[in-house]
C-alpha cells in the first residue's frame, strides 16, 4: 500500500533555481513532483540559464542571480560550484528567501556558522540537501538504534566509494580550489556519510584522525587543490571507536555509501547501492530486512513514497526531502530536517580532517556554537 506523504500545510510554492547543471535536474524534478511553481533560473551567463530554462522546463531564464532573488521565488535552490554557496545564500537571505543550498555551505565553518545565524535572525527556512537522511530503511536504522536494539554503541565501519576521478585524465572543477575549496573528496561525499553517522547513532564524533592523499598532482592541465581520498579513525561521545573511509577513486565503485554499527547486542548496516535493505547482525543468526510499511517503526512509513515491491532510490529521497523543507515554510515542525546548523557541522568536521591530516595528529571536535 502506498504511503500518503502530501504535506497537508503546503501551498503553491514558488521555486527558483540558481545553476543549471546536474544538481538543478535533481532539485527541479523534486521541487515539479512535489508541486512547486518553477518560476525562474538563472546560470553563469544568460545563455546558459536560457538552455537551462529550456532543459528544465522552468518558465523563466533570469539574466542574473540578483534579478533571481529580486524575483518572486519564494524558496531559491542553490546548485552552483562550492565556493559560490556562501556568498549566494547570503544574498538569498538578504532578500528574505528560504533557502536550500547544496553541500558544502561554504568553505570554511566560520562562513558556514555566519550563513546560520543569518537565517536564523531572518526568520527563513534554510535546509541543505543530506538527502541519504531519506531512505526509509535509515530511518529505520535510526529507530532501531534509538529504541536500544542493538544496546551499547561499539564499534562503527563505515565508507563512501566512487571511482569517477580514477583516472589522471578524469577533471572536474571541483578539483579546483577556486570553484571546490580546500576539500573535494571530504566535503562533497565524507560528509553525507558523517551526516548520517550521527544521524543514525544519535550521537556525535568527539574526537578524530585522519590522513588524506591526492593522487595526481595534475588533472586537465591545471594543479589539482585537493584530495582524492580520506582515511578518518573516530571516537563517538560514547566511547564507540570506528574507521571511515572516502574515496572517490576507488575503481567499480559508483557510489557506495555504506554505515555498519556494531552494538553490544546486534550490529546493524545500510547499503545505499541497496537502499530497500537493512542487514541485522546478531551473535545466532542474521537477518535481512526490507522495507515494509507493515513492520516498520512508528514514523518510518511515511518515507515510503511508492507501494512496496517497487524500487525507491535517490530521487525518492532528494522529493521527501524537498517536500518536508517545502511544508517547513509552510508552518510544520518537520523531524530530522537537515538545516544549515547541520550544514555548520559538515563545515567544521572538514576543517577537522584536513587539520588532523596536516598535523598528523588527533583533533577534538567540540560542539559547534
Amino acid at each position: 500500500m502506498t504511503t500518503d506523504v502530501t504535506h497537508t500545510g503546503i501551498g503553491t510554492i514558488r521555486a527558483g533555481f540558481l545553476g543549471g547543471g546536474f544538481m538543478a535536474r535533481v532539485h527541479s524534478r523534486a521541487a515539479r513532483a512535489v508541486g512547486a511553481t518553477m518560476t525562474a533560473v538563472a546560470s553563469s551567463s544568460p545563455e546558459r540559464a536560457e538552455r537551462a530554462a529550456e532543459e528544465l522546463g522552468i518558465a523563466e531564464a533570469a539574466e542574473s542571480a540578483s534579478a533571481l532573488l529580486s524575483g518572486d521565488s519564494d524558496v531559491v535552490h542553490i546548485c552552483t560550484p562550492n565556493a559560490t554557496h556562501a556568498p549566494l545564500a547570503m544574498q538569498a537571505i538578504s532578500a528574505g528567501k528560504h533557502v536550500i543550498c547544496e553541500k558544502p555551505l561554504a568553505t570554511t565553518h566560520a562562513d558556514a556558522r555566519t550563513l546560520a545565524e543569518a537565517a536564523e535572525e531572518a526568520g527563513v527556512i534554510a535546509a541543505v540537501p543530506f538527502v541519504y537522511r531519506y531512505h526509509p530503511m535509515v530511518r529505520e536504522a535510526r529507530a532501531r538504534v534509538a529504541a536500544g536494539e542493538i544496546g551499547a554503541l561499539l564499534t562503527v565501519d563505515c565508507g563512501y566509494l566512487q571511482d569517477w576521478m580514477l583516472l589522471p585524465e578524469d577533471d572536474d572543477w571541483r578539483a579546483t580550489s577556486a570553484d571546490g575549496g580546500p576539500s573535494r573528496a571530504f566535503a562533497d561525499i565524507g560528509s553525507h556519510l558523517c551526516d548520517l553517522l550521527e544521524f543514525v547513532a544519535g550521537e556525535r564524533i568527539a574526537r578524530l584522525t585522519a590522513r588524506t592523499r591526492r593522487v595526481y598532482d595534475t588533472r586537465g592541465g591545471h594543479e589539482v587543490a585537493n584530495e582524492d581520498a580520506v582515511a578518518i579513525l573516530v571516537e563517538l561521545d560514547s566511547g564507540a571507536i570506528g574507521t571511515l573511509l572516502i574515496s572517490q577513486m576507488a575503481a567499480g565503485r559508483k557510489n557506495a555509501l555504506t554505515l555498519e554499527l556494531h552494538g553490544a547486542q546486534a550490529s546493524i548496516r545500510f547499503d545505499q547501492e541497496r537502499p530497500e535493505e537493512l542487514w541485522i547482525g546478531g551473535r545466532a543468526s542474521n537477518q535481512q530486512l526490507f522495507r515494509d510499511g507493515q513492520t516498520a517503526h512508528p514514523g518510518v512509513e511515511r518515507f515510503s513514497r511508492v507501494p512496496v515491491g517497487h524500487a525507491q532510490g535517490y530521487q525518492d529521497a532528494f522529493n521527501g526531502f524537498v517536500a518536508d523543507v517545502y511544508a517547513t515554510v509552510a508552518g510544520e515542525r518537520i523531524d530530522g530536517l537537515p538545516v544549515f546548523a547541520d550544514g555548520v557541522r559538515a563545515a567544521q568536521l572538514t576543517e577537522a580532517v584536513l587539520e588532523a591530516a596536516a598535523g598528523e595528529r588527533w583533533i577534538d571536535v567540540a560542539e559547534q556554537s
